[in-house]
């Protein structure tokens, strides 16, 4: 039950820490988006690197630097959290919050659909009329709002598929071990871009003022921490739960866009979040039912 609970408690924290990640990054202006994710990848970097300092965990490091498998599915994570990372802050320092929202939104349906198609899952016949759903949502959401949600897609492809490489991964990377990899695979990108930037823009990490300095570093501890919890609650607790706690951070970017942002919400586009809506219900009610009858099995197993 302890473990239950903290589990929850992780899990849940972390789904809220990425729920007011935009406010976060938004406080980062004038920083564009290019700086503050090669920012952010060098100073996940450094501060994995602290937590195997201070937690002794070189010995799951060496163990996957021993390993060319492992090294190769670890710097294919790293480029699929980049682009996630990098259209992630595009959406939110460019105003378009509420796209990045409905990218998280679909993303646990298109999960369902890599299972499928590439590890040759079966699904019910409620998860099929789920993915419809969302197709209409985001057909409806191309015509109605005049552009392609090339934001929101490219956020759901991206954590979908990086989802779907941590899971080849399995048990061999821990969470820290795993970030440390795949921030180190980046670090010739961030340097590249920090070089791009300094000769166009100008880098305004340090120029702006000390409080925007300290924001600015304190980008990989924002990054590393969630993704912690995360990994801290997914061992504690059915995976059921993860799934139905994973739409506690789409509600809050929503939120952030729609209230607190005042991001347009035109009724064409309310209609296209509507029917998304209606996908992940039917979705939840899916994961309910399948957890109703593992209880019910259980104890039919145990006579």
């Amino acid at each position: 039950m302890g473990a239950s609970r903290s589990g929850v408690a992780y899990t849940v924290g972390a789904y809220l820490l990425w729920g007011v990640l935009p406010l976060y990054f938004l406080m980062l202006v004038p920083t564009g988006p290019w700086e503050v994710v090669a920012w952010r990848v060098l100073l996940s970097f450094v501060f994995c690197l602290v937590l195997l300092a201070v937690t002794r965990g070189w010995a799951s490091l060496r163990a996957i630097i021993r390993q060319p498998r492992l090294l190769g599915w670890t710097a294919l994570a790293g480029i699929l959290i980049y682009g996630n990372w990098q259209v992630f802050l595009i959406g939110t320092l460019s105003g378009q919050v509420i796209e990045t929202s409905l990218g998280y939104f679909i993303n646990p349906i298109f999960t369902v659909l890599l299972g499928v198609f590439v590890l040759r899952e079966r699904i019910s016949k409620l998860q099929w009329t789920a993915i419809g759903i969302a197709a209409v949502a985001v057909v409806v959401i191309i015509i109605a709002h005049g552009r392609f949600p090339w934001i929101a897609l490219s956020l759901t492809a991206s954590f979908g598929l990086y989802g779907l490489v941590k899971k080849q991964i399995g048990p061999a990377v821990d969470a820290v071990s795993g970030l440390t990899m795949e921030s180190f695979w980046l670090i010739p990108v961030a340097a590249v871009t920090l070089i791009i930037v300094g000769s166009t823009d100008g880098i305004t990490f340090g120029a702006v003022s000390v409080w925007h300095t300290v924001l600015v570093a304190g980008a990989g501890i924002a990054t590393a921490v969630p993704l912690l919890c995360f990994a801290a609650g997914a061992r504690r607790i059915d995976l059921t739960l993860v799934g139905m706690f994973q739409f506690i951070t789409p509600v809050m970017q929503f939120l952030v866009g729609w209230a607190l942002l005042k991001e347009p919400m035109p009724t064409e586009r309310w209609i296209g979040f509507a029917i998304v809506w209606v996908a992940i219900g039917v979705f939840l009610v899916d994961l309910a039912l399948k957890k109703q009858r593992g209880r019910r099995a259980a104890p039919a197993a145990l006579i």
